[in-house]
């Protein structure tokens, strides 16, 4: 039996836990569910199965022992695995340039941070100096910009996470 103290705490922390309130943190949101299929076995999927025997035929070249095929049938899925890797790599890079609402995640925590601070303290009807208003509407361009998005993505680059 769950006491009525850690009953209404836990109703506390699951009203706390609405997830995201501002457009920017919906979006990043978005991005959770984000699937690269990187960890699915090419044998399950028939087109990269059938590209794999056809590089693996390839390599083992004209006359290949069952031995020698089957080695070069692993090679080939190495290589294939490289190919979705480097794929996934780019579509993550291309999403984030190709977005022209594109900010840093960290920066887009400061600002929510920011606004809820200003919320609570002055309301809904007392605008943003200009200042913080000029930092919440900062997006980076050019190169600032794809400095931000390695940055963003460096962990999950790093440790294979994608």
């Amino acid at each position: 039996m769950t006491s009525a103290r850690k009953l209404n705490a836990n109703r506390a922390n699951a009203r706390a836990s609405t997830g995201p309130r501002t457009a920017a943190g919906k979006k990043r949101a978005t991005r959770n569910a984000l699937r690269h299929g990187l960890s699915l076995s090419i044998l399950g999927n028939q087109t990269l199965s059938a590209e794999a025997a056809n590089l693996a035929r390839e390599i083992a070249g004209e006359g290949a022992t069952p031995d020698i095929l089957e080695l070069a049938r692993c090679v080939a899925e190495a290589q294939i695995d490289l190919i979705r890797i480097r794929q996934a790599r780019h579509d993550l890079l291309s999403r984030d340039l190709n977005d022209p609402e594109f900010r840093p995640y960290k920066y887009s925590k400061d600002v929510d941070a920011m606004m809820i601070s200003h919320l609570r303290r002055f309301g809904p009807d007392v605008t943003l100096p200009p200042l913080e208003a000029q930092y919440a509407d900062w997006k980076p361009q050019g190169a600032e910009k794809f400095a931000c998005i390695l940055s963003d993505l460096a962990p999950k680059l790093c440790d294979g996470s994608l």
